[in-house]
């Protein structure tokens, strides 16, 4: 009867220290998920500030301020437009089918 003992407290101590493993194991995970929880909340706070600013980055005036001052580039008026015709001919259109001139 004292082998019996002895093995069933070997079997109660190795599932005693599984359950603390497991216990362990399950606290671990759930600090992880947390983090991950409050990573993806900061992501997406970061990409909405981002999306702001990128609206703010393309506004017309922004970009017509850029336009000027970066690519010297001027408003278009009538007295700078050039018009450009081609050399080549136009080919006269046909009248339709079986219609009379």
């Amino acid at each position: 009867m004292t082998r019996l003992s002895i093995v069933l407290l070997a079997a109660v101590i190795f599932s005693a220290m599984y359950l603390v493993r497991v216990q362990y194991d399950s606290r671990r995970l759930f600090t992880e998920l947390d983090h991950a929880n409050a990573e993806a909340r900061r992501l997406e706070v970061e990409r909405g500030r981002l999306e702001v600013e990128k609206r703010a980055e393309a506004t017309s005036l922004r970009v017509e301020k850029l336009a000027k001052d970066k690519l010297a580039m001027r408003t278009v008026t009538p007295a700078i437009t050039e018009y450009v015709t081609s050399a080549v001919a136009l080919p006269v259109a046909s009248a339709p089918r079986g219609a009379r001139p």
